[in-house]
């Protein structure tokens, strides 16, 4: 039992973390690209082509899925990625939760990145499932590069003024980057600050887990001996787990994994 994530970069391990605690028995195969971030500022089809390469790594030995696990890398490369992988391998990508935020009919933030919080891609997920709730993007200059460096003074920094940037009003927050998930807690801090009350934070990792399962035809077994072995690709070339993952509890649950035997030469 194997399941295979790519992102840009650490983002990828909020949902790394959200199957093993649904089959702790299963491998994992993380697939990032250090060389190449950050993917903000690149074009779609330079997105496309390093999502591809990731994935290619990923599934020599084949998993029983691939979670793509970033905003930004679902909305550029999905459809080339299944059309190359599927249907050997199912592919799940990751979305902003707007719909089971809007659900509630309370008013919602969107927290994204500048280039998601502009796009015409988020506006029209608002559009389709947010309509008639009061909802607005707020973007979060630098906090996902912050992220990535676990540097506490610059997530702080980041959290303060995109929370600044939030409406009193607001009651839900849906974490539209994999990054913010690994910090959340210090963003429901500063959100609560700002409106006065306890706010609900909405991510993808623990739905896209769910969903991966089901796509390879498992189901959650969360009292399952730990098991399965951990492999990791740095730009497709084997690797450790960095070691800014083990910041994050995410990063510290998956460094209790068993390394796999290897490592593999990427063709």
């Amino acid at each position: 039992m194997r399941i295979a994530l790519v992102d840009s970069g650490i983002g990828l391990l909020a949902a790394a973390a959200a199957v093993r605690r649904l089959r702790p028995d299963a491998s994992l195969v993380i697939s990032s690209d250090p060389d190449g971030m950050p993917w903000g500022p690149r074009t779609p089809a330079d997105i496309t082509a390093r999502t591809l390469a990731l994935a290619r790594a990923a599934v020599v030995t084949p998993p029983d899925a691939l979670i793509v696990a970033c905003n930004t890398a679902t909305v550029s490369a999905l459809p080339e990625l299944r059309a190359e992988l599927e249907p050997a391998v199912p592919v799940v990508g990751t979305v902003p939760a707007i719909k089971p935020a809007a659900a509630s009919g309370r008013p919602l933030a969107v927290w994204a990145t500048r280039a998601a919080t502009e796009s015409e891609y988020q506006r029209d997920l608002l559009r389709r499932y947010a309509a008639g709730v009061p909802a607005v993007g707020v973007p979060c200059h630098g906090l996902a590069d912050a992220v990535e460096r676990a540097d506490d003074e610059a997530v702080e920094v980041a959290v303060k003024a995109a929370a600044a940037l939030t409406p009193p009003e607001t009651r839900t927050v849906v974490l539209g980057c994999t990054h913010y998930e690994l910090v959340a807690e210090r963003i429901r801090r500063h959100v609560t600050a700002v409106t006065g009350t306890e706010v609900a934070l909405i991510g993808s990792a623990d739905a896209v887990a769910a969903q991966a399962l089901r796509r390879a035809g498992l189901t959650p077994a969360p009292g399952a001996d730990p098991g399965g072995t951990l492999e990791v690709f740095a730009s497709t070339r084997p690797a450790a787990l960095p070691e800014v993952a083990l910041a994050y509890p995410e990063g510290r649950l998956i460094a209790t994994m068993a390394t796999a035997p290897g490592p593999r030469l990427v063709p």
